[in-house]
């Protein structure tokens, strides 16, 4: 669905291409392009020329692909995050494997969407992202979460000096986050408001020197706030 035609093209999403088949590219921008409060601002076809280009084109989100030549998409994040930091990075692949879902991650990424999804649901994710939320795709969600149980969580590692400054009820919001449960569903669990629980979770991400509620996810099962024996009970919102 379009976006409402009076957006200005001034306070467009900036996005960049970057993806090695120049076919996909085109066809990314027609798709992207048709929108009103998108714009794309730039193509590459590969990690390196994305990290030339995000200093010129300043994007706000940049649609990333894995596996390319030259330099690969999960080498590139966190460089052009260093490079850029308030830009986002949506990586879009084909490949669903769990090593480049943790990877992609780990490396700052804020959301993870396959190829093959609808182009309704690439548009939603672009505008998720650059509104500062995290994304995945449904069926990634629940396959990180249950990879971080049994890869990390069984693990035991010892938990973070960090977690030290979360107050109660923000480590509280902090387990429900690495369940998978999106703010209204936390607000319902915690009974509290929706807005509340939009403040816990910025507060958890502020002390936590965390970039999204995805990389929150990554932090409570690395240092052990859920464990295995705490399924999650959702996807992420």
């Amino acid at each position: 669905m379009s976006a409402d035609p009076s957006t200005s093209a001034l306070d467009a999403v900036r996005v960049l291409l970057v993806d090695d088949q120049a076919m996909l590219r085109g066809g990314l921008r027609l798709i992207i392009d048709n929108e009103h409060d998108l714009v794309v601002v730039g193509e590459a076809g590969d990690g390196d020329e994305a990290l030339r280009l995000v200093r010129s084109a300043r994007p706000d989100v940049v649609l990333m692909d894995i596996q390319m030549p030259v330099m690969d998409g999960l080498a590139a994040t966190p460089l052009l995050l260093a490079e850029a930091p308030d830009t986002k990075v949506l990586v879009l692949t084909t490949f669903e494997t769990d090593d480049y879902i943790f990877d992609a991650l780990r490396a700052g990424a804020s959301g993870f969407l396959l190829k093959n999804a609808p182009p309704e649901d690439l548009l939603d994710a672009i505008r998720v992202v650059a509104r500062g939320e995290a994304l995945l795709s449904p069926s990634v969600t629940r396959r990180v979460i249950t990879g971080l149980n049994e890869g990390v969580g069984a693990a035991g590692p010892a938990p973070s000096p960090l977690l030290d400054q979360l107050t109660a009820r923000e480590r509280e919001v902090l387990v429900e986050l690495a369940r998978g449960l999106s703010n209204a569903e936390i607000a319902e669990r915690l009974f509290v408001g929706e807005v509340t629980v939009k403040t816990h979770v910025s507060n958890v991400l502020t002390k936590l020197g965390l970039r999204d509620r995805v990389q929150a996810v990554v932090f409570a099962y690395e240092h052990s706030v859920v464990t295995a024996g705490q399924p999650p009970d959702g996807d992420a919102g």
